[in-house]
């Protein structure tokens, strides 16, 4: 993210103008030095994958309030036909698809520039694991607190399993960006194919589930090789959109309706078997299908982008992405301890098991990204320390490949 743009919006510069002159005014400066080669759709697509995880945590995502100790539950436990309510939420594949589409373009405009593979992938993680450090730390701070105030071990599990969770996905993600070089012209069926063997193995001659642990790895490459595919230029006619979109919907309607596949999207406490912990073929067709909508809906997207408050909206979720993800469950937390002290209210400490306990939580929706605001505001800090740093890196490191090729040039012509 280093356009004019959206730098000035990440120190404030157009912000100021904002508060000056009102959004629109704002929005149509960020518009304007935004340039116009930017693919606006794939910071779209970035923005809606970002909040679609988000959300679809803190709808299903309940802590349950017994006695001194909080358990986490979800509506899906005991509401199973909600199990469409999953689908639009589950977005990671699009994530993936996009973080593959990026990665291979910026190596591939690296290499073009000179610059070495390790300073390239340097920046990537510094960029990635920026505001990790921040997290980490407050929630260590906070787990030594909860045990010498003598707060329940299973509770203390329970609020530190949820918050450090995207560490995960944040492993994985940088695990396939450090392989992009390897990546770039790996065709998509072959992960698929590790998938869909693991699973015969696990499910269909009774391996152990151990096994399923291959496809953390080989689930997500599959989007992720679709998104180096996109850079190559080969889903570019809609016609491939069209093929991911009803395939993989096809496919993953009869996982789940034939293979016994679960119906959700998510993880649901005490379930057998999980589609996501760790992904399963289901999980992976049903990011294929919405692979193909992404590449589908791209046109639509650019256009929509054109719009500067709807651009400006987007560049700020992406500015602020990993930020976002790492801290919304620690704002989700924040909010249920802190009502707490009010007692055991609806949506928050009740058991999710009825309609009621929907509603009551979508209201408190706007509480959350209350939460979650305060802890962009505290924290963001961090992933712009470490944006700048890995900008000074990368600026350095040009400069020496530029100096050596001319050393180079100069001892050739002498």
């Amino acid at each position: 993210m280093t356009d004019p743009a959206l730098q000035s919006l990440r120190h404030g510069r157009v912000w100021h103008g904002v508060r000056r002159g009102g959004v629109r005014h704002g929005a149509e400066r960020i518009d304007a030095a935004t340039p116009p080669h930017r693919d606006r759709a794939v910071d779209a697509l970035r923005a809606v994958a970002v909040l679609g995880v988000v959300l679809g945590h803190w709808l299903v995502t309940a802590l349950v309030a017994d006695g001194r100790t909080l358990r986490t539950a979800s509506p899906l436990q005991d509401m199973p036909w909600l199990a469409p309510v999953s689908w639009p939420f589950q977005t990671l594949a699009v994530f993936f698809l996009v973080g593959g589409h990026v990665a291979t373009r910026g190596y591939a405009s690296a290499r073009a520039r000179g610059i070495p593979y390790h300073h390239w992938l340097r920046g990537r993680l510094t960029r990635l694991f920026g505001p990790v450090a921040a997290v980490l730390g407050l929630w260590t701070v906070v787990t030594v607190a909860l045990l010498l105030s003598g707060t329940d071990l299973a509770t203390t599990r329970t609020l530190v399993k949820l918050a450090l969770s995207p560490l995960w996905f944040l492993l994985v993600f940088a695990a396939l960006t450090a392989a992009t070089p390897l990546l770039t012209r790996l065709h998509p069926l072959w992960p698929l194919a590790v998938v869909l063997h693991v699973d015969v193995l696990r499910f269909g001659l009774g391996g152990p589930d151990r096994l399923g642990w291959i496809n953390l790895a080989a689930g997500w490459l599959v989007p992720y090789t679709l998104g180096a595919a996109w850079t190559r230029g080969e889903l570019e006619h809609r016609r491939a959109g069209r093929f991911l979109l009803v395939s993989g919907t096809a496919a993953t309607a009869a996982l789940v309706a034939w293979a016994g596949y679960p119906a959700s999207m998510v993880g649901v406490p005490g379930a057998v078997v999980s589609n996501l912990n760790p992904p399963t073929l289901a999980a992976v067709t049903f990011g294929l299908a919405q692979c193909g909508l992404a590449l589908l809906l791209r046109e639509r997207l650019r256009s929509a982008m054109r719009r500067p408050v709807a651009w400006a909206a987007a560049a700020l979720v992406n500015l602020s992405a990993m930020t976002i993800f790492l801290w919304h469950q620690t704002a989700l937390m924040a909010t249920t301890a802190t009502a707490l002290l009010l007692g055991r209210l609806p949506g928050l400490h009740t058991a999710p098991d009825g309609l009621g306990w929907v509603a009551a939580r979508i209201a408190w929706l706007p509480v959350f990204v209350l939460a979650l605001t305060v802890c962009r505001a505290a924290f963001r800090s961090w992933e712009q320390g470490g944006e700048r740093r890995g900008r000074a890196r990368r600026t350095r490191a040009h400069r020496r490949t530029a100096q050596d090729r001319g050393a180079t040039e100069g001892a050739r012509h002498v």
